[in-house]
């Protein structure tokens, strides 16, 4: 550090501990030219104004504090180039050498971290390698249906990688929750054979995305129409727009939905566009949240677990997960 920087520094952390004291002195005094425990002669609304000084405890804990800070800087650095008597140095090049030796500890442990990471990986996998391969051999849906003991212990290890995996979005029991399919039934966006249920939990869903639709539906009403047709085709009357007229504007939705609203699954096109015909809904099925659905779109992604887990364990997951609509 510069003298000029030396200089600045300790004239500030000694003025402003000697200007305290002076000031405590100053508060100490007595000017009001009255004794203490005195009247000032002053009343408001019944209350005497008295001249008390400080408290004894409050000015002997200030003067201590200021006695505490001459004390730190002397015995820590603080004042400019002044080391201290432990030796210290708040030089520049000594910040330095101790931000460089935390980088390397840090490094170090996190290193370190990851080589027992990889050791216990390593170790997992030779314990239990050969069962995942042995696994890795059978159907996925024999796996899903056996009732031999290799099948139970597969579909028990694929509920664990569930759990561990997939239960924060599709739930403990596999029964999802608005966004978020339910796996535990036989209604599938993308298919429910075991291979369309490995591929999308191996490479992932990337959904098409279904657009908002209220401007080319001219409004409000056509997204009521709409919703109204929707409804109808599971069954139910909606409080709100016309039937055959949003019949008419569905025809928009065909390419994906099918004429008949059967989704993409029964035309056999990888759309993930659901089937609006059997009541099960993925984001609600009341009237106004299919309104929202038609006026504002949709869109879903489910990650790939490949290179998480690797093909033998999402194997077994999907072995669990067919098992699941078996029931």
């Amino acid at each position: 550090m510069s003298s000029f920087w030396s200089i600045w520094i300790s004239v500030l952390s000694l003025g402003t501990l000697i200007g305290c004291y002076l000031l405590l002195r100053m508060c100490l005094k007595n000017f009001a030219g009255v004794e203490e425990g005195e009247s000032m002669g002053h009343t408001f609304d019944g209350i005497e104004e008295l001249n008390n000084p400080l408290p004894k405890w409050w000015s002997t804990f200030f003067l201590l504090t200021i006695i505490w800070g001459f004390g730190y800087l002397i015995v820590y650095p603080g004042l400019g180039n002044w080391e201290g008597l432990f030796g210290w140095t708040s030089s520049n090049q000594g910040i330095l050498n101790l931000e460089e030796s935390r980088a390397k500890a840090e490094y170090a442990k996190e290193n370190n971290l990851i080589v027992q990471y990889d050791m216990e990986v390593k170790a997992a996998d030779a314990r239990y390698g050969p069962i995942f391969d042995a696994f890795a051999k059978r159907d996925i849906k024999d796996l899903a249906t056996a009732g031999d003991e290799e099948a139970i212990a597969a579909r028990k290890v694929g509920q664990r990688l569930f759990l561990q995996n997939c239960s924060q979005c599709h739930g403990s029991d596999a029964r999802g929750t608005t966004g978020f399919p339910n796996l535990a039934d036989k209604d599938w966006l993308y298919g429910g054979k075991p291979y369309d249920i490995k591929h999308s939990i191996m490479h992932g869903r990337v959904g098409q995305g279904m657009i908002g639709w209220e401007t080319m539906l001219g409004g409000d009403k056509g997204v009521k129409d709409v919703t109204a047709y929707v409804l109808s085709l599971s069954g139910r009357e909606a409080k709100e727009g016309s039937v055959s007229e949003g019949k008419a504007q569905f025809a928009m939705c065909a390419a994906c939905h099918g004429d008949e609203g059967q989704g993409s699954v029964a035309m056999n096109l990888p759309l993930g566009a659901p089937n609006l015909t059997d009541n099960t809904w993925l984001y609600g099925g009341s009237e106004r949240v299919i309104q929202e659905s038609i006026r504002n779109g949709r869109a879903g992604v489910m990650p790939a677990w490949d290179e998480i887990l690797g093909p033998k364990k999402v194997h077994v997951i999907s072995a669990f997960v067919y098992s699941l609509s078996q029931e």
